[in-house]
């Protein structure tokens, strides 16, 4: 059986990565010119700070170094967050946007943009926004029914509190 790169990397570096807290959500190998990039993205429920990015970019550098897992060529490790467009996958993915606006691309055609309100095993409650002053309508979609989901980015939301004070 054989095994790419990524996945030799993802099962030495996915322990190291869960004892910090965090979960490996994506491990990428790019060449860039005659340079390696090793770009390792991490995430948790409670997101993760530049304190916790620098932690786990130290261990894995470690690790990295008293293994061959990367060869003998030069290569820049790169640790990061999903970012905020990013692009939901796995369930607690969803989870961890609740009260996000996301774009979803369903699988009988079509889009959808919507807040998600609640996660369970089956699927998402989810807000619709009201267009040209309409109220905002409630939509139920199960997971069978998503294609493709992202964050949307927001910059005129109003925060919770401000709304209620």
């Amino acid at each position: 059986m054989s095994t790419t790169q990524s996945e030799r990397l993802r099962a030495l570096l996915e322990p190291l990565v869960s004892s910090q807290g965090l979960d490996l959500e994506e491990i990428e190998v790019d060449s860039v010119g005659r340079k390696r990039v090793l770009r390792v993205v991490v995430d948790s429920d409670t997101g993760a700070d530049l304190d916790r990015i620098a932690d786990v970019s130290r261990a894995l550098s470690a690790k990295l170094d008293e293994t061959d897992a990367m060869g003998e060529s030069e290569y820049t490790l790169e640790v990061g967050t999903p970012g905020a467009e990013r692009l939901l996958k796995e369930h607690r993915h969803y989870v961890r946007a609740v009260d996000r606006l996301v774009k979803f691309e369903l699988a009988e055609g079509g889009e959808l943009v919507a807040r998600i309100l609640k996660v369970d095993d089956d699927g998402l409650d989810l807000e619709v926004p009201g267009v040209k002053g309409r109220k905002a309508t409630s939509r139920r979609l199960a997971f069978p029914e998503i294609e493709k989901a992202r964050v949307q980015v927001e910059f005129n939301r109003k925060d919770k509190k401000e709304e209620e004070a």
